[in-house]
């Protein structure tokens, strides 16, 4: 029985993104009725998630697509009933496959995947930016080439007015980081990488806080805010 704090909120993250058994998501559901802290621990992470759904525009099936189903499964065409409601995460079948240790850029990956189907320029990279205190995402870098990111945020940051928040990148084989910029909460931003390294799976990067006008010595001197590493996902 899950029932430290930690394991509740592994158990609701799995059960959000749907990664459990099929047995272990109906043991999660009859213990909901019962299980305060395990419904306050689910609905957390709903509102951590939800946001990122936001980042793909919704793409409308063509009229034909139902018919090409039951065409392909034999079945003739009947009338069809209107599908129960279901909570929002349980509509992206792909997730049940997901491995529980990447659980937050799986999820990212998963959303951009179904939804951006007719993307022109496929993502390369992708990097979810995570608070170091509790792991929720507030940033995604997103790449369809090796020469650009760009940063997208999940929501707005507060910053103090004598504060600013610094972009950094390291690869695995660099002696330091290097800026990218500064940036202003809540902002997009393409940023060019013409005078870095390609980029490269598991490197690194992160927006720390910085005194107005960034850092003074070309290093982070700042508080991390959000941090994270690239996948390769094409």
């Amino acid at each position: 029985m899950n029932t430290t704090p930690h394991d509740l909120d592994e158990l609701a993250s799995e059960y959000v993104l749907g990664t459990l058994a099929a047995e272990q998501r109906a043991a999660v559901e009859r213990r909901l009725g019962q299980d305060a802290d395990l419904r306050a621990a689910v609905d957390a992470w709903e509102q951590r998630l939800l946001p990122l759904t936001d980042l793909a525009d919704p793409v409308r099936p063509g009229a034909d697509l139902w018919p090409r189903i039951e065409h392909s499964l034999g079945h003739a065409r009947r009338p069809l009933a209107r599908p129960p409601t279901v909570s929002w995460w349980n509509r992206l079948a792909v997730w049940r496959g997901l491995a529980g240790s990447s659980l937050v850029a799986s999820l990212v990956l998963a959303t951009l995947l179904l939804t951006r189907t007719a993307a022109i320029n496929p993502m390369t990279y992708v990097v979810v930016l995570v608070a170091p205190q509790n792991q929720a995402p507030g940033w995604v870098i997103q790449a369809s080439n090796t020469r650009e990111i760009r940063l997208i945020p999940l929501g707005v940051m507060e910053v103090p007015t004598d504060k600013t928040l610094q972009f950094w990148t390291k690869g695995e084989d660099w002696q330091a980081p290097v800026s990218l910029g500064l940036v202003k909460p809540g902002q997009t931003l393409s940023i060019p990488l013409d005078r870095l390294p390609p980029l490269a799976p598991n490197q690194l990067f992160e927006l720390t806080l910085e005194n107005a006008g960034g850092s003074t010595t070309g290093k982070p001197t700042g508080p991390i805010q959000a941090i994270g590493r690239a996948v390769k996902v094409i």
